[in-house]
C-alpha cells in the first residue's frame, strides 16, 4: 500500500510540474509575441494571460461575430446601468445632443473634434449581432454607425498605437487593442433598431464591440485616445471593468 501510494504522489508530482512548465511555456509565448493583457498581474493575472493569448493565437483577426437578418431582432432590449446625473450630460440631453463633440487625440496625426451630425455624414455600416451581457442575459439588435477603423485612418492614428481608450461621461471607460479596434465589426453607434440611440443604451454614441462581453461596448462616449500604454489611465489595468473584478479581455 505504501509503495502505490508513493507511485501515486510520484505521478500527481509529475503531473503538477507538467502543467506548471506547461504554463510557464504558454506565458513565454504570449510575452515573446506582445500578447499580455493590462490586468495580467494580481491572483487572476495568469489566467487572463492565457484566455487573451490563447484566443490571439487560435482565432483569426477578421473573424466575425454572426450576423443576424432582422426577423431575429429581440422585442426586449434589456438595459444595463444607468445613463449619467452628472450636469454636463444631463445638459447635452436637455439640447438633444446638439453641443456634443466625440474628441479624438492621442497618437494620430490629426486629432479633432467631431460633432454627431458631421459622424453620421461619414460613411457608415449596419449590422444584426447578438449583445451579450455577463449577468447571463442577451438580445440581438441593429446597430448602425461609423466602423472605428475608418476613423481612425481620419485622424491618422499612428503605427506605433497600440490601444485605442473610450472615455465616456460616466465612470466606465475601457479600451481595445489594435486588433479589436481595426476589426470590421467594431462600431461607433450612434443607431439602433432603424432609429436614433437610445439614452438608456449610450446615445449619443456608443462603441459596439460583436466580439467581447457586453461591458466592453462603452456607452455615453465624450472621448476616444490613441495610445502605446495604458498606464497613465485608471488603474493601468486597461479598463474599469478589471477595477472591480471583471476580465480587460471579454472575447466571446
Amino acid at each position: 500500500m505504501k509503495r502505490i501510494a508513493r507511485r501515486a504522489f510520484l505521478r500527481a508530482g509529475l503531473s503538477t510540474i507538467a502543467g506548471v512548465a506547461g504554463i510557464g511555456g504558454a506565458i513565454y509565448t504570449a510575452r515573446h509575441r506582445g500578447l499580455v493583457p493590462p490586468d495580467h498581474s494580481g491572483l487572476f493575472g495568469i489566467g487572463e494571460t492565457l484566455t487573451y493569448g490563447a484566443q490571439r493565437l487560435l482565432v483569426s483577426r477578421q473573424t466575425l461575430a454572426r450576423e443576424f437578418d432582422r426577423s431575429h431582432i429581440s422585442t426586449v432590449a434589456e438595459v444595463n446601468g444607468y445613463p449619467p446625473e452628472n450636469d454636463q450630460y444631463l445638459r447635452l440631453v436637455a439640447n438633444n445632443f446638439d453641443d456634443w463633440r466625440l474628441t479624438v487625440d492621442g497618437l494620430v496625426a490629426r486629432p479633432t473634434s467631431f460633432s454627431l451630425a458631421e459622424l453620421q455624414r461619414l460613411p457608415s455600416r449596419s449590422q444584426i449581432t447578438l449583445h451579450v451581457c455577463e449577468e447571463g442575459w442577451s438580445f440581438i439588435a441593429e446597430w448602425t454607425g461609423v466602423p472605428l477603423s475608418l476613423l481612425l485612418d481620419l485622424v491618422g492614428a499612428s503605427p506605433a498605437a497600440r490601444y485605442v481608450v473610450f472615455l465616456p461621461y460616466d465612470d466606465w471607460w475601457g479600451s481595445l487593442d489594435m486588433v479589436d479596434a481595426l476589426h470590421d465589426q467594431t462600431l461607433l453607434a450612434y443607431g439602433m433598431n432603424g432609429r436614433d440611440l437610445p439614452t438608456e443604451h449610450g446615445a449619443p454614441l456608443r462603441l459596439r464591440v460583436a466580439r467581447q462581453l457586453g461591458y466592453v461596448s462603452i456607452k455615453y462616449l465624450s472621448r476616444i485616445t490613441v495610445t502605446d500604454s495604458l498606464a497613465p489611465f485608471g488603474r493601468g489595468l486597461g479598463s474599469a471593468a478589471p477595477e472591480i473584478g471583471y476580465s480587460w479581455y471579454a472575447g466571446i
